[in-house]
């Protein structure tokens, strides 16, 4: 049975704000999977990123997934937000929710896939109580809030262990990684279980980025 394509998905966060439609225009010619929109608060994450009206742009000029990760505080105050402006897939933090399940189905009934994303400190046995309801499961490799940051290693080992999780729970699960992905190391992060990597630097900074994308995707 032929491995699936790795699926990739470039971090706006890292695109050239002054030209954001270009900046998407060359995602899509390398092959991009999903756009990536990192929502940070100032509050749950040292740092503040953009709102609705970024995705809502974003989806005037793209046909491709978008993929909208909350880093904030009470993120219920948002989601319809988001989903109405573009977003076909919402992932909130667990760290972020007291009541987690009922997060997940209000992101479901509105239309959207759900996903849950957990910080490097945060064990991946806390996400089975939910993992049948997931479409997806985003695993920090950095601490959330800035881009750039190198790559923590402790990652492969979660990914591994949510790997099996879901073989047993939810086979259809998809598995992201963000934070620190490189040409060097993404590899690594598929051979472990990942089906889809989340790069910013590594795709929008590099200096062939069509170049850059093949070979985070595992096409040469």
């Amino acid at each position: 049975m032929p491995a699936k394509p790795t699926l990739l998905a470039p971090s706006i966060l890292s695109a050239d704000f002054t030209n954001l439609k270009v900046s998407i225009e060359l995602a899509e010619k390398a092959g991009a999977d999903w756009l990536h929109c990192d929502v940070m608060d100032g509050v749950f994450v040292p740092n503040i990123t953009f709102g609705p009206f970024i995705v809502q742009a974003i989806n005037q000029c793209s046909d491709l997934i978008i993929d909208t990760h909350l880093m904030i505080t009470d993120p219920d105050r948002f989601i319809e937000d988001f989903i109405k402006a573009g977003s076909d897939q919402i992932t909130v933090h667990l760290e972020a929710c007291p009541h987690l399940h009922r997060t997940i189905q209000f992101i479901k009934s509105l239309g959207a896939k759900a996903g849950v994303s957990i910080n490097p400190a945060t064990p991946v046995s806390l996400l089975e109580p939910v993992l049948a309801d997931l479409d997806l499961v985003l695993l920090m490799s950095v601490n959330p809030g800035f881009g750039g940051q190198k790559f923590i290693h402790g990652a492969v080992r979660k990914i591994a262990a949510l790997d099996a999780m879901r073989m047993e729970l939810n086979p259809e699960l998809v598995i992201a990684v963000d934070g620190g992905i490189t040409e060097e190391n993404a590899s690594l992060v598929v051979a472990a279980g990942a089906d889809a990597l989340i790069a910013g630097t590594a795709f929008f900074r590099a200096p062939d980025p069509i170049a850059a994308a093949r070979k985070l995707k595992g096409l040469e």
